[in-house]
């Protein structure tokens, strides 16, 4: 989760102003919050997520205990391919997060028929993504989903109209199990290079190859997220 600081601060001789950083990491603003709480200066502070939410230090401390021993810090990575010819869809997805102090990398693919169109897929591959964030147990929390759709990721974020009815359906689905979930998701596009993760797990699964795997990542980061939103 990310959260901005809003603080007073106070001097020795009683004068005061005030301050708000930029978003950062809840616990970096925690680590941050802490040292300057010694200096003893500190009159108020509280913390401000992406939903403009208020959270006391106390409040923040202990949610954060909470979500430690859970997937937190979730990324997702997604993408679908489309065979005009055989009317197949391959649905690719990485997803990275943090558990226990630990970083974990979790990659799926999958064949299905009966779509239609590339933006069909690439909406699949969004649903497959959140069928294995629900298997993982996130709930409740901020998910960065990164992809290379123009259509999918404009719609969802309400940028675009959704004309087509196959596609208003999706949407639908989408936007329901989020809710289900409790997932609030934040979105970033995408080029299809630097989607080539889940590029090649829809292109696999086309190829008839099914990747499922989750190893321990021993990078503290995903490959972009110092390219995603704070």
């Amino acid at each position: 989760m990310n959260v901005r600081l809003e603080l007073t601060y106070k001097t020795p001789k009683g004068a005061e102003t005030t301050f708000s950083s930029d978003d950062m990491r809840a616990d970096k603003a925690l680590l941050i919050a802490n040292d300057l709480e010694r200096t003893g200066r500190l009159k108020n502070i509280t913390f401000v997520d992406t939903r403009e939410r208020n959270w006391s230090l106390k409040e923040l401390k202990k949610f954060m205990e909470e979500v430690e021993t859970e997937p937190h810090n979730v990324t997702v990575y997604f993408d679908g391919g489309f065979d005009k010819q055989t009317k197949s869809s391959g649905l690719g997805c990485a997803i990275y997060y943090e558990q226990n102090g630990k970083s974990f990398r979790l990659r799926k693919n999958r064949l299905i028929g009966e779509l239609d169109t590339n933006n069909e897929a690439e909406y699949a591959a969004l649903e497959l993504s959140l069928q294995e964030l629900e298997q993982l147990g996130v709930h409740h929390l901020p998910v960065t989903f990164a992809g290379d759709s123009q259509v999918v990721i404009n719609q969802l974020t309400g940028e675009w109209p959704v004309m087509e009815k196959a596609l208003n359906n999706w949407a639908d689905r989408i936007e329901d199990r989020f809710k289900q979930l409790g997932i609030e998701p934040e979105y970033t596009l995408l080029s299809r290079k630097n989607n080539r993760e889940a590029d090649q797990l829809a292109s696999q699964a086309l190829k008839e190859i099914e990747i499922t795997s989750k190893i321990e990542h021993k990078n503290e980061k995903s490959p972009l997220q110092d390219e995603l939103p704070r």
